[in-house]
């Protein structure tokens, strides 16, 4: 298939990019206030997209520290960014000032890292003393424990702030969802592009490349994994693409986990055959049994209802799937995989179980992975819904099977 497949408008106007944008800073700062903290230290990149709506090398800033925002309560949004590189950001509105970040890392100062760390403890100090009247408290989302002592040491209380982001984030305004539903539909895009393009003879990797191609060549950014498998490397879940020749007849399931447009998620899990051949009996069992578990677990999603009421009234897995369950029932999504994180009754509520209450304005995705111990074969499937006054609304309904229930 030619790869001048047409490419899709973005129907996104500019005013809704922009709405979303204060929207998100906002939340930031209601966070804040609600916590009673002064300001918040952003290193995570994905935390510094939201706040700010600045973007720059950000899967390479996830583990080189260059790159940092201060958003204060009450006050301005600071900037450091990486070595010259300003001028990307001309034009946007969320932030105040703009800065050269002092990179305190070995990679960034070697031996001179202590020397770097104090100046960059001061100058941040300097700025949190300027905008406080009294003793400033920030909160951190990520950081080296010797950065925090230094910025103890001039006379900041210091607070987790990975909680406080992950809140502002969970509740999405109708601009995002806007937004989001565009990323969805590079992601279909990249799906459709994948199911055209499947046959017996290509290689995992193969078909997972088209879905990035669809993604870059609208906007998007990046894929967080690369899980793509097919026949018997379908059970258990969680290996990622490789250059192994598939076969037809056999299943291939994949997970999008696609950062699309504007650093929103698109996270959809799909399951077909080599081909495109009718299911055997046995995988049409499979994919009817993940099908009911998405059917049954997202009619739970509804306002008000209670995390631990959804795990405790969530779709009853067989025994014999239970122990290759997939890790959580559902989680939100936003600009990634997102809290909350809503885990299976029993032994999972028990070690890691969160309560909350589903709200309006939540995205969702639900999940399924059917596929016994030592089976030769399973299904992955997953849902991304938006929640309203009613329920759970699917953000997709393509490239289900219907054929196969």
């Amino acid at each position: 298939m030619s790869r001048d497949k047409q490419r899709l408008a973005n129907p996104v106007a500019e005013s809704v990019h922009a709405a979303a944008c204060d929207y998100r800073l906002q939340r930031v700062r209601d966070q804040l206030t609600q916590a009673g903290c002064d300001a918040i230290l952003l290193y995570d990149p994905v935390n510094i997209r939201y706040a700010t709506d600045t973007s720059n090398m950000q899967i390479w800033t996830m583990h080189n520290a260059a790159r940092y925002a201060l958003v204060f309560a009450q006050g301005p949004v600071l900037l450091w960014e990486f070595h010259n590189c300003a001028h990307l950001h001309d034009g946007n509105r969320q932030v105040d000032e703009i800065r050269d970040a002092i990179n305190w890392s070995h990679f960034g100062a070697g031996s001179r890292a202590s020397e770097r760390a104090r100046t960059w403890a001061d100058e941040l100090g300097a700025e949190l003393h300027r905008h406080c009247e009294s003793r400033p408290t920030l909160a951190v989302d990520t950081a080296a424990h010797h950065g925090v002592q230094l910025l103890q040491d001039t006379g900041i209380a210091i607070r987790e702030g990975e909680s406080l982001m992950e809140s502002a984030r969970v509740i999405k305004s109708d601009s995002e969802l806007e937004l989001m539903r565009w990323t969805m539909r590079v992601c279909e895009a990249g799906v459709q592009r994948m199911f055209d393009e499947l046959e017996p003879g290509m290689n995992e990797q193969e078909l997972w490349s088209w879905l990035h191609y669809e993604n870059v060549r609208h906007g998007g950014e990046w894929i967080e994994t690369r899980l793509l498998v097919s026949g018997p490397r379908t059970n258990p879940w969680m290996r990622e693409a490789s250059d192994r020749v598939m076969q037809e007849g056999e299943l291939v399931c994949f997970d999008t986990d696609l950062i699309g447009p504007y650093g929103y998620c698109a996270d959809i899990s799909r399951a077909w055959t080599v081909g495109h051949c009718p299911p055997t009996a046995a995988q049409r069992e499979l994919y009817r049994y993940a099908f009911e578990q998405l059917q049954v677990n997202s009619e739970l999603l509804k306002p008000g209802a209670s995390y631990r009421e959804i795990s405790e009234r969530a779709w009853p897995i067989p025994e014999r799937f239970y122990a290759n369950r997939y890790s959580f029932l559902m989680h939100g999504v936003g600009m990634g995989d997102e809290y909350p994180g809503i885990v299976h009754w029993g032994e999972d509520w028990e070690t890691t179980g969160s309560d909350g209450v589903i709200e309006p304005n939540m995205v969702i995705s639900v999940e399924s992975y059917i596929g016994e111990v030592g089976g030769d074969q399973g299904v992955k499937l997953e849902q991304q819904f938006w929640i309203d006054a009613a329920g759970a609304q699917p953000m997709t309904v393509r490239f289900w099977n219907d054929d196969w229930l």
